[in-house]
């Protein structure tokens, strides 16, 4: 295995003796300083496992989570990784700080983090231009830009801050993501609702189809969703997304859950919980929404992977592509090949 690859868990102690968001922010500054160095090509290629979703061609099938590049500032660094596909986001129309800190914290026993970020970023301009520099999609790479409301943006008004984003993101994107699920931005959660739901797509499917002839392209729109749903809920949520055209469903995010995690140091912080503990709730809204849904709806499974039998377990459960986040952080990159390889058989 390649020695940078083998170096990861002893620089994954050295991080874990950090606050858990400053070795976050440390790591994404010193990921690109090693891309622009061109050390990451020391990685060598992934195993190739081309597949073709929503009709783009991924590389393999196992992406980056959106979450970890909140401002797309390290897009070129993660794909270079082995990433067959890199999401990044969540990008607000304008700027916002997000939660008061301490606001991430690990939970090692159980391969786990919970957060109460609250979508801070940089916002829309700075994003763009990012994005806009980095060479991942003029290469050939999917590329996924994940959009949601500000924190002070009122309910009532939330389709505005997704309609701004959807016009500003939609020529640079390969596929964009409306994240409604996070549990760390006020009442966000309630756009899962039916009549609340129906009336977000709607919208955003109208604008969708204007700038879809705009640009002489159509870009896929996908929606992410809560692992923390019964089967109503997904099956409401399957119905909305097919009778509306959407093209597919990122199941899922955080869970607001404690029940595996709550006797563990940190265990009852409030945010979202990713990680091991997700994985099995993640397995459950996949299978249900392929039952509910059929074939045609395009699945990215997300939450908990943290070795190529979870990889598995979600394309076994009807997800067409994978996403890391959690996983990442506690085995390094090591595990994109893991999974990837996992997926080939």
């Amino acid at each position: 295995m390649n020695l940078l690859l083998q170096a990861y868990p002893l620089a994954r102690r050295a991080l874990f003796t950090l606050d858990a968001e400053t070795a976050h922010d440390l790591t994404l500054r010193q990921l690109s300083r090693a891309h622009r160095l061109g050390l990451t090509r020391c990685l060598g290629p992934t195993p190739l496992a081309p597949v073709r979703v929503m009709n783009l061609d991924f590389r393999n099938p196992v992406g980056l989570a959106a979450g970890l590049d909140k401002n797309g500032a390290c897009i070129d660094a993660f794909a270079a990784l082995g990433f067959g596909f890199v999401e990044v986001g969540t990008v607000t129309p304008r700027a916002q700080a997000g939660n008061p800190k301490p606001r991430v914290f690990r939970l090692p026993e159980a391969e786990a983090l919970i957060n109460r970020l609250g979508f801070n970023n940089e916002g829309l301009d700075s994003f763009i231009r990012n994005v806009k520099a980095s060479e991942f999609r003029r290469k050939g790479g999917v590329l996924g830009l994940n959009i949601g409301k500000n924190a002070d943006t009122p309910m009532e008004r939330a389709v505005e801050d997704y309609l701004i984003s959807l016009r500003a993101v939609y020529a640079h994107a390969d596929y964009i993501t409306i994240n409604i699920s996070s549990p760390n931005t006020q009442n966000l959660r309630e756009l899962q609702g039916k009549d609340e739901l129906s009336l977000l797509l709607s919208e955003l499917m109208d604008e969708s189809r204007r700038l879809a002839d705009a640009n002489g392209r159509k870009v896929a729109l996908l929606v992410k969703i809560a692992p923390d749903l019964d089967d109503a809920q997904v099956d409401v949520i399957a119905d909305t997304v097919m009778r509306l055209g959407i093209d597919g469903v990122i199941a899922t995010n955080t869970t607001l859950a404690r029940d595996a995690v709550q006797h563990l140091r940190h265990g009852n912080e409030t945010g979202g919980l990713s990680g091991r503990p997700v994985h099995q709730k993640s397995v459950a809204v996949i299978q249900r929404l392929r039952a509910r849904a059929g074939n045609d709806l395009a699945i990215i499974g997300v939450g908990g992977i943290l070795d190529g039998q979870d990889a598995r377990a979600k394309l076994d459960a009807g997800a067409d592509l994978v996403q890391l986040y959690t996983g990442l952080i506690y085995r390094g990159p090591s595990l994109i090949r893991e999974c990837v390889r996992a997926l080939q058989s």
